[in-house]
């Protein structure tokens, strides 16, 4: 999948503007963890010089134009060493990824996550706790899309993001209220741009856009508000465009109404046009693309269609994003996890390649934190080794319909900074025998 022009310029700039003595593609040995090395205690039995290396594991790293077997080393969180070779002796640990993928930690763009006694997304039982749901899939960050808005931000912040494990970001709901469900969500003067954005510069680490969703009026006001936040903040705007009407239609949207940078997400849904009454897609969605509108899978409960799915490949129409929309019913009905997802992306002709991109390195730019969705040395040590298991599996869309495809990824493994948070089948813990010490 090649770059859109804005998804080059931002490549350009992350791979000019490192944090901590991020390397190119070309720099990406193990001579480059020598900045990270301590003076004399280098390959010594008492001080390693890696706390974990992951060995002979098939990297695909999009960001740096690696697809092939490499050792990946960590120290201290971050990544330290992506060459062909180290040496085990340098590592505490040694995990073996023979025969596995290992990819940067996966970026789930379109989640819900701010979890509470009421009875919608907004501190509400239809969110889900990050790490119950992160981890198990390769998801290393999250980010919950519009459950909180500028008035429950900070309660979303103490109760949710700062408590998980999963890094979590925010695109910020332009409804005050949030994700409250009823009214509350069609409640226009509830919508405000200033106050949006003001919360968003208040958090440039956490809010990486502003949401807009549900909304079934034929005012163009969410859409509009919704860019004046982005605008001020310097942020992109997501848009789960609601009930279709025929005053508020796709085309205009997609033509008009969103900046390059902007997501469109549920691309696949057939809820909203994107196919014609020809079973063509909407040419509205190619001028789109055209435009650098960011489509984004979030497949959810009740937005994954497999006759716009295929119908969109059919047509080169691949998402710029792959995400769950994750909640209660999505993940307990087709949606399933992330890479549930991925892999249903690899049954409609994506390359594994193609996917990994579009659930690290792309989404990473979209939100604008270019540290993340790579494994460079220097950036945080979030990984995921994943299987490809081969045989016959049947994947549902949205509306109870299955496909039937030929391969499935199963997270293996899961790295946030470095530690150990998901290992299915223990490769990277101790044999036990008996007698042995615990100690």
């Amino acid at each position: 999948m090649k770059l859109n022009s804005w998804r080059r310029k931002a490549a350009l700039a992350a791979s000019v503007i490192l944090p901590m003595g991020l390397v190119g593609a070309g720099q990406v040995t193990q001579a480059s963890a020598t900045p990270i090395q301590q003076p004399g205690t280098a390959g010594t039995a008492a001080e390693p010089r890696y706390d974990l290396i992951l060995d002979n594991g098939h990297v695909i790293d999009p960001k740096n134009n690696i697809d092939g077997v490499r050792d990946i080393a960590v120290r201290d969180g971050r990544i330290a060493a992506v060459a062909k070779s180290l040496n085990p002796k340098d590592a505490e640990q040694v995990v073996n990824a023979r025969g596995k993928y290992v990819t940067p930690g996966i970026i789930d763009m379109h989640a819900h996550m701010f979890v509470g006694p009421a009875n919608d997304y907004a501190a509400g039982w239809n969110s889900v706790a990050p790490d119950g749901f992160t981890f198990r899939a390769g998801v290393t960050t999250a980010v919950d899309t519009g459950s909180a808005g500028w008035e429950n931000f900070d309660e979303f912040k103490t109760n949710v993001i700062d408590r998980s494990k999963t890094r979590v970001l925010s695109f910020l709901n332009i409804v005050g209220k949030g994700m409250a469900g009823g009214e509350r969500e069609q409640d226009l003067e509830n919508m405000q741009a200033e106050p949006a954005a003001e919360v968003a510069l208040q958090h440039p680490d956490l809010i990486v856009g502003i949401k807009t969703a549900h909304y079934n009026g034929p005012e163009w006001d969410p859409v509009r508000r919704s860019v004046q936040a982005g605008e001020i903040a310097d942020v992109p705007v997501m848009v789960d465009f609601g009930s279709d009407s025929e005053q508020r239609t796709i085309d205009q949207l997609l033509t008009q109404e969103l900046r390059p940078g902007d997501v469109y997400t549920h691309v696949y849904s057939g809820l909203r046009r994107e196919l014609g009454d020809d079973g063509r897609l909407n040419p509205a969605l190619q001028a789109g693309r055209d435009r650098g509108i960011v489509y984004d899978v979030g497949h959810g409960g009740g937005s994954f269609s497999w006759d716009v799915a295929v119908q969109g490949m059919k047509e080169n129409l691949p998402p710029d994003t792959i995400s769950t929309d994750l909640h209660i019913t999505s993940m307990n009905s087709g949606m399933k996890d992330m890479a549930n997802v991925m892999s249903k992306m690899l049954t409609l002709g994506m390359s594994l390649e193609d996917v990994v991109e579009a659930s690290t390195w792309t989404p990473a730019q979209v939100i604008q934190h270019p540290e993340l969705g790579n494994l460079s040395v220097g950036a945080p040590a979030d990984v995921a080794v994943f299987s490809l298991d081969r045989g016959r599996f049947g994947f549902v869309d949205s509306f109870g319909f299955r496909l039937d495809g030929k391969e499935k990824l199963t997270a293996e493994l899961t790295l946030r900074e470095g530690d150990v948070v998901w290992d299915l089948n223990g490769i990277a813990a101790t044999e036990w025998k008996p007698g042995r010490d615990r100690d």
